[in-house]
């Protein structure tokens, strides 16, 4: 998975407009049809033709040829591999390669040229995954997972031998309600033992967020054993029994995380929107947006999926105007068209480690498909007026 530091790089580089090209190749695989992964290929291969045509219609070529044509071998190494996601970031011009393997959990594939990277998919994708524990639990036994980004590691489990039950019930079958009774209280010391091991764990920072796969059965009664700061940092549980693969336990974690995400993000959505209405630590409209990253405002960037919209940039103090002009505003140099604004925000949304979130919304659609959620609120009701998006 990549860190924050190669983020950081990444969204750092930015190349001469005139004389290089910035290449951002994102491969998401899918199921083939076929053995053969004839689909994957012809795919990538149309994707290096289009971006090809279109960088010599814009008068751009310029060692860019060599880096889709590695590109594609990549890209072909790649077929029948469902389990891993592809992105390249190139520039020719400047020894520039980097490549990551990802979840496969891209909006798609593609290939964009610019004078910077295409960052945005690669953003919201960042604080979607916390490092996560996974507890497997029975009655005896529990086997331990951490989860890093898309990397499953299996960690020493424990295990406690429950007591032998006797051939006889014994006098009034007193031996078998004794039997019964020692049983549950090995369960219960099980129970507490790994509870008590969780919160160690957690204390040493080994994880972050926690996932539990068991029966519903053992769940209940292991949720009474946990502390309560524990129990609250738990993301979800999912129905399993401890001899599951860890493929299995992965697949099963990973949407565990997806849902909780989407939950998340509807409940972020409504919180913005009620704040941007009472005129309190939120904001909608690119043009309200753009002045509360300005004035530093902002903790989250909320925005539909598929969002595009065009802007322009300052060439000399790099200051974003959704108007279309030809001189900032501030400091009375030219400024250069964006075809995506929102990729122009990324280098200063990864400076003040600002989330980029891309949600599924129809509640942002009237409002401009953009919002964001404010640390504080410098300006005044009065003077937020004039920012009113027009659409």
């Amino acid at each position: 998975m990549i860190s924050r530091k190669e983020i950081r790089e990444l969204a750092a580089f930015q190349a001469d407009a005139k004389r290089e090209c910035a290449l951002s190749f994102y491969f998401q695989p899918h199921a083939p049809r076929d053995k053969s992964h004839r689909e994957e290929m012809i795919l990538a291969k149309d994707l290096v033709k289009n971006a090809m045509r279109e960088i010599k219609h814009n008068g751009k070529n310029n060692g860019v040829a060599e880096d889709l044509h590695r590109m594609l071998e990549v890209a072909q190494d790649l077929r029948g591999n469902q389990t891993r996601a592809k992105v390249i970031f190139a520039c020719g011009k400047r020894n520039f390669w980097r490549e990551f393997d990802l979840p496969p959990q891209l909006p798609g594939s593609a290939i964009t040229a610019g004078h910077r990277f295409h960052l945005k998919p690669l953003l919201t994708m960042m604080d979607t995954r916390p490092k996560s524990r996974i507890v497997l639990l029975d009655r005896k036994k529990a086997r331990l997972f951490d989860l890093q980004g898309d990397e499953i590691l299996e960690r020493e489990g424990l295990f406690r031998s429950l007591p032998r039950r006797g051939r006889s019930d014994g006098w009034h079958g007193y031996d078998a309600g004794h039997a019964e009774r020692g049983l549950e209280d090995e369960v219960m010391h099980h129970f507490r033992d790994v509870a008590a091991h969780l919160k160690e764990e957690w204390e040493k920072g080994k994880w972050e967020k926690w996932i539990a796969g068991c029966m519903e059965t053992n769940w209940h009664d292991f949720q009474s054993r946990l502390h309560p700061e524990i129990k609250q940092l738990c993301i979800g549980q999912f129905s399993a029994t401890v001899e599951i693969s860890a493929e299995q336990v992965r697949e099963s974690a990973n949407e565990v995380l997806r849902t909780n995400r989407e939950r998340h993000n509807q409940e972020l959505v409504k919180q913005v929107l009620s704040y941007a209405k009472s005129h309190k630590r939120g904001v909608t409209g690119l043009r309200r947006v753009l002045r509360s990253l300005e004035l530093g405002e902002v903790r989250s960037l909320l925005v539909t999926e598929n969002y595009v919209a065009h802007g322009v940039e300052c060439t000399s103090c790099g200051r974003l105007d959704a108007h279309l002009v030809r001189y900032c505003a501030l400091c009375g140099h030219s400024t250069r068209r964006l075809e995506d604004i929102v990729d122009a925000m990324v280098p200063l949304l990864v400076r003040r480690d600002i989330e980029l979130v891309c949600v599924r919304s129809p509640e942002l659609e009237p409002v401009g498909n953009i919002a964001a959620l404010l640390r504080y609120r410098a300006s005044n009701t009065t003077s937020d007026h004039r920012f009113a998006d027009a659409s």
